[in-house]
This record gives C-alpha cells, sequence and structure tokens, in this order.
C-alpha cells in the first residue's frame, strides 16, 4: 500500500452490488476493472462472488481455489466459527498482482460442484453471505460483489447489503429488456438501482456507457488503465458506485459531474 495519505480515500467501507440485467452482460470483468481502478488510486478493494453458476470470478486467480466462497457459506471450519459465521474470510482471498500501483485488489471467487453450489444457495447460506460482506467491510475501502441476474437467495443477499447498486447490462436489444426487468426485480425486493451501466456500447438508458475493447481475454485485464476511452469509463464507474471521486483525473466537474447525480442508498 502507498505511504501517501490519499485525501479521497472513503471514511467507511462502501459496498457495491454490480448485478447483471442478463446472462453474459459483461458483469464480472467490469467489477475487476472498477477494482482495478480504485487500486490505482491507492484503495484497498475485495471482490466477492454471488455468480455461483458462471463462476468467472475464478478465471481471475493463478493456481488452486480452496477454499472458495462457497465453502465459506456451507462448510463448517472454513473460516467460520462454531455458531456457522464466517470469521475469516481471509482463507477465502486470494490477491491479484497489482504491480507497482498503490492499491490492493483481493477476489473471493466461487469454484465449486454443483452440490457445494447448490446448497450455498439456501437461506442460511444467504445469510453467511452477508456476514462474508460484513468481514470484508472491515478490512477493505471497498467491497464490490458480482451478482447475477436476481433470481436467487445469494443475489437478494448482495443487494440487500449494499450500499450502491449498479445494473450491468449489454448494449443491445436484449440488455434494454433486462434492465427493466432487472428493475422489477428489484422493486419487489425492495430495493432500486443507483446507476445504470451498459457494456460494449450505449444504452439510451445507461448512466454511463463502456465502450468494447479488445483487451476482452480474461488475461489482459487490467485495461482500465491505458487512459483510453475504456479506461476513463470505467473510472466512471468505479466513482459512480463508490461516490468518491477518484485523484488526479482530469475534467472540470470531476467523473462523478460527468454522469450526474447518483442516489445513495
Amino acid at each position: 500500500m502507498s505511504e501517501t495519505p490519499n485525501p479521497s480515500r472513503p471514511e467507511r467501507s462502501s459496498v457495491a452490488a454490480f448485478v447483471g440485467a442478463t446472462g453474459g452482460a459483461g458483469t464480472t470483468r467490469t467489477v475487476v476493472e472498477a477494482a482495478w481502478a480504485l487500486a490505482a488510486d491507492d484503495r484497498s478493494v475485495a471482490v466477492i462472488d454471488a455468480a455461483f453458476a458462471t463462476q468467472g470470478l475464478a478465471d481471475y486467480v493463478a493456481g488452486r481455489i480452496d477454499p472458495d466462497v462457497t465453502s465459506l457459506l456451507v462448510d463448517a471450519g472454513a473460516g467460520s466459527d462454531a455458531a456457522g459465521t464466517a470469521t475469516d474470510l481471509s482463507a477465502g482471498l486470494y490477491a491479484l498482482d497489482t504491480g507497482d500501483i498503490g492499491g490492493e485488489v483481493a477476489v473471493c471467487p466461487a469454484h465449486a460442484p454443483f452440490t457445494r453450489l447448490a446448497r450455498a444457495k439456501s437461506t442460511a447460506a444467504a445469510e453467511r453471505f452477508e456476514s462474508v460482506v460484513g468481514t470484508a467491510t472491515e478490512r477493505f475501502d471497498h467491497v464490490l460483489l458480482d451478482v447475477p441476474p436476481i433470481a436467487a437467495n445469494q443475489a437478494v443477499a448482495a443487494v440487500n447489503v449494499a450500499d450502491t447498486v449498479a445494473v450491468v447490462a449489454p448494449a443491445t436489444p436484449r440488455g434494454t429488456e433486462g434492465v427493466q426487468r432487472c428493475h422489477e426485480r428489484l422493486a419487489d425486493i425492495g430495493s432500486g438501482a443507483s446507476l445504470v451501466v451498459s457494456t460494449r456500447g450505449e444504452l439510451e438508458t445507461a448512466d454511463i456507457a463502456v465502450p468494447a475493447t479488445d483487451a476482452e481475454e480474461t488475461a489482459s485485464a487490467p485495461a482500465c488503465l491505458g487512459g483510453d476511452a475504456f479506461g476513463t469509463a470505467i473510472e466512471r464507474v468505479a466513482a459512480g458506485v463508490t461516490g468518491q471521486e477518484l485523484r488526479d483525473l482530469d475534467g472540470d466537474d470531476g467523473l462523478l459531474g460527468a454522469v450526474g447525480e447518483y442516489v445513495s442508498r
């Protein structure tokens, strides 16, 4: 971590849920890139997986993943106390190589057989998911959640524990339909979207449009540090979900001003 004080760092940890409006929206990549943008601003960031079915976050981890986030939720002894409360998140955290930037990115991915994935979707496991996120807020400046379309207990838990909710959708007609459906599901559980992010182009309903990038492969991450249009859009996403300006970034209105007012829950 950088020893230089960063006045833009938050006074309290923030939790942001990135909710995919459809499958294949690019939610996982958007979450990871936003984490890197925050780390480049000397922030510590944890990314926790709630997309158990796709397990895309695991692709960013080299080597064996044991335990994973589902282990923390269902296996006694894997980072939990006798009562089943998650106590040792570090057991399932895997640090990404941040090179010479000042911050820290650690991910807690899902990487499990089907039987454990099914158990991790139970109501009790969802309650423990909220406990895992709470533990992460004690250590990290920001906690970002990779959330699938809202159709399972852990997705609901992720939204409930979040300070802000970003709906992520591809810039396609399917994405437009998915955004409307996601708004309806969020309303059903007493929540709402703080902002809408479109990927691979612009949606009329999006607050921030992230353009396509040639660096699509997992191994090419992070692609947001090059100062191009993709990187600038990701920085806006990071600023939007945290409600915090990133320092040393140009623009008369700053990144938050460039994308308007965000709703804080």
